[in-house]
């Protein structure tokens, strides 16, 4: 089983094959993600990359973490499990809620 990274403060312009080429030099990428904005079709600036083993995730992190990246020093790390959407946007921030202030 592979690991997943999150690969952050990447150039608007980066693709989901120049992150594969790029993480290529760790090891086997299973598969490369890149978040698009779905208003707009532009790159969010972060992707996911999914490596095959355990040992090629972490020298990719030690790597690539901070590396630079047309200018932007890539952050890389470990992926967070995500968080169902239920509980991201229960508490908290603006509208959408219901008040029971009366």
């Amino acid at each position: 089983m592979g690991k997943k990274l999150y690969v952050g403060n990447l150039p608007f312009s980066a693709t989901e094959q120049v992150l594969m080429d790029t993480f290529a030099q760790c090891g086997k990428v299973e598969s490369a993600k890149i978040i698009i904005d779905r208003d707009t079709g532009r790159s969010k600036g972060f992707g996911f990359v999914e490596m095959s083993t355990e040992a090629e995730a972490a020298d990719a992190i030690s790597k690539f973490n901070g590396a630079d990246c047309d200018g932007r020093a890539m952050t890389v790390n470990e992926a967070k499990p995500m968080v169902p959407r239920d509980e991201r946007m229960s508490r908290g921030g603006f509208g959408g809620g219901r008040s029971n202030r009366y």
